[in-house]
This record gives structure tokens, sequence and C-alpha cells, in this order.
């Protein structure tokens, strides 16, 4: 096995300007949110903690804690090198994709926030710097009447003029009434009439007041998702989501590049290795990763950067508490071809009490100055909605 620890690399060089720390402990806490999330915290000996968030899953808690003999008393500023050495590591148990991926992140947004602190400079800085001082957000938006157009738009100009964001997401996976057959992948013409009224009546409902992107969730065969996308190019789409499940990326590339509708992929793909993919076929018209799905925040800078090679835009899928949230925010900080991120719990009253700090106003999050990801946990709030039978990780 390709060994990457300290103690195997020969890294034992003492560190200078307090830079000589070692990890003690790893912990993770479950909040029952409106997706289960994972959050991260790493110790030191230096008294310094930093918090992370895994992508929701089950089995991501007990695999951080398999890792943890890996990266205790490992130095938290090696960052790239203790990523590789967990990929390595974990390999046997699916670190090429999947959970163990979305396991590894957690530990990887946590070393951010962490090195952060250390260093005293914004997780930002630790990407390169930053093109923005703020990151636009898009609402993921939800209707008890998710099927019924007019209810759609309604929400739409609610969203808008009532909590300030220029930038909306609607399903578009949702029942017509007119099924037949939901396994089959097949959209009937009434389904694909009815789908199409509902971007109609969104889009013209804010017109120019905010941009509107449509979700499929991998639903639909190659030749429903190409119809779907034809019926729906003479309206204002800012992307249409996932329309084709994601294994084949053959037929995605030809569902892409059949419709001048724009076509965005991303978030059940893992790593740079993946995306990749998607990106040199140019299987989409911007691409979607999920942060603490992808691989972390050092692995979605690198699908921002081969995006970039084929000037793609990355719209960050995210379903996270405001820790990722944040850390996703900085990530699009700091490459150029940042189009936003996702804010998927606007129906959920206390998202933004798990932290101190606010995190999203007027549709946009401005990015700290702070050290490291610049958020505070609220441990009262934590506690409050911790999945049952679990408990909070340990103070600072």
């Amino acid at each position: 096995m390709r060994e990457l620890s300290a103690e195997t690399m020969g890294v034992t060089a003492k560190r200078g300007g307090g830079r000589d720390v070692e990890i003690t402990d790893v912990q993770t806490t479950m909040v029952d949110g409106n997706f289960p999330w994972t959050l991260v915290r790493i110790y030191t000996d230096a008294g310094i903690v930093g918090t992370g968030e895994a992508y929701w899953g089950a089995g991501v808690p007990e695999l951080i804690e398999r890792m943890k003999p890996f990266v205790v008393g490992e130095n938290p500023l090696d960052i790239d090198r203790l990523y590789e050495h967990l990929i390595q590591k974990m390999s046997g148990e699916g670190s090429v994709e999947g959970v163990t991926v979305t396991a590894i992140a957690g530990i990887e947004v946590a070393l951010h926030d962490l090195a952060g602190k250390i260093l005293e400079v914004p997780a930002y800085q630790l990407l390169g710097g930053k093109y923005r001082d703020e990151m636009r957000v898009y609402c993921d938006c939800h209707t008890e009447e998710e099927a019924d157009a007019d209810a759609c738009a309604e929400e739409a100009r609610r969203v808008v003029d009532e909590l300030g964001y220029d930038a909306l997401k609607f399903d578009l996976d949702v029942p017509s009434g007119l099924e037949k057959d939901r396994a089959n992948r097949h959209l009937r013409p009434g389904e694909i009439r009815h789908k199409a009224e509902i971007v109609e009546k969104v889009t013209e409902e804010v017109k120019d007041e905010a941009d509107v992107a449509f979700d499929c969730h991998w639903t639909y065969s190659g030749s429903s998702g190409k119809r779907l996308a034809e019926a729906i190019d003479e309206y204002d789409v800012w992307w249409l989501e996932d329309p084709v499940p994601p294994e084949n990326l053959e037929v995605q590339e030809e569902v892409t590049k059949s419709t001048n509708t724009p076509i965005t992929v991303g978030e059940n793909r893992y790593r740079v290795t993946e995306e990749r993919r998607l990106i040199e076929n140019q299987a989409v018209d911007m691409i979607a990763p999920d942060m603490p799905k992808v691989g972390g925040m050092r692995e979605t800078r690198k699908v921002a950067d081969v995006a970039n090679q084929y000037y793609i835009p990355v719209a960050m899928h995210n379903v996270s508490s405001p820790v990722a949230t944040m850390a996703s925010a900085h990530v699009g900080a700091a490459v150029p071809n940042s189009l936003a991120v996702e804010y998927h719990s606007y129906e959920l009253g206390w998202w933004d009490d798990l932290v101190e700090e606010t995190v999203i106003e007027d549709g946009y999050i401005e990015i700290p100055e702070e050290p490291g990801l610049g958020l505070t946990l609220d441990l009262d709030a934590v506690e409050e909605h911790v999945v049952e039978g679990d408990t909070v990780f340990d103070e600072a």
C-alpha cells in the first residue's frame, strides 16, 4: 500500500511559529435536520479545534471513527497528504466513490477550519485567495402543492419578495396524475406538457428578477430527457438538473448535446476523477459537485479548475447545515467560475440557530475574514437537535 503517514514519509521536522501541532482526537455528532447532518470535530494538543461536516448518510460516523487512528498524531496543516493518506488507507473500504469518500470529506473540511485557525487566515486563503467577497445562493423551493404550476409560481414570488433570493430551483419530477408506470422512466406527452406548464408559470412570474433552475433527480430515460429539455427550451431556464440516471455517461452526453436548454449534473459523481469525465466529454453545461460529498474543499477546487479549462461554470449542490454551506461558500469565493451555492433548508426554522453568525442574508453569503470557516457552533442548539441516541462532541 502507498503509505503516506508522516512517520513513513519521514516528515519529522519541527515547525516554528506555532505550527508544530498534533491531532489528538476526532469526534462526530449527528444533527436531525431535514437531512441527518454529520458534524465532525478535530482536536489538537494546541487546544485549537476544527469543525467540518460530511455529507449525510448511513455509516458515516462509523467510517470516521475507523479513520481516527490514521490522523491522530499527524500535523493538521498537511491537508493534502492526510487526504491522500485516508484515500489510500480506506481503499479496501470503497474510497473510490460513495460514502467512504464523503466521510473523508468531513475530516478534510474540519482540517481546513483547523488549519485556518492555526495560521490565522480564512479558509479561502488556503485555496489560493478569493475572486469575490460574497457568494450567491440559490434557494431550493418547495410547496405543499408541488405539482400545481400556479402554486409553484406563487412560492417563487414569495421567495423573491419576502426572502430576498434572486436564484431559485424547483422540482420537476413531481406527479402529474397522468403516470402509467414510473419504473420505466418514460414520460408521456401529457406529463411533459404538465412539467412545461410549471416551468412556464414560474419563469414568467419572476422573469428577470430571479434565475430559476429545475431538478429531475435522475428520473427519466434518454429520449424522455431530450423531449423534456426541448419542450422547455423556449422559457428562461437557468438549467435543467439530472434529467437521466447518473451511471451512463454516454446517455448523459447525448441528452446535453441534443438541446439548447442548459443541463447541469454532478452531485452523484465522486472526486475529480469522475467529475472530469463529464467535463471533458462536455456532457454538462454546468457542473454541480456537492462539496462534502464529492471529496471536500480541495477536491471541489480541483473539479472547478478542470471545468474552467472548458469554460464551464460551477453551481455547487448543497443540502448541508451551516457548516458545510459556509465551507462551500469559501470554495466558491476561491474559484473564478463559481456560479452559486444551493440552500436546501429554507423551510427549517432553526437552520441558522446552529451557529452564532449570520450565514445567508438577502440571498448571499458574505465570506468571513475570521480564521478558518469563520463560524462558531452553538452547542446548545446542536444538543437540542441532535439525532436521538447520539451525543454532542466535546467543547473546544
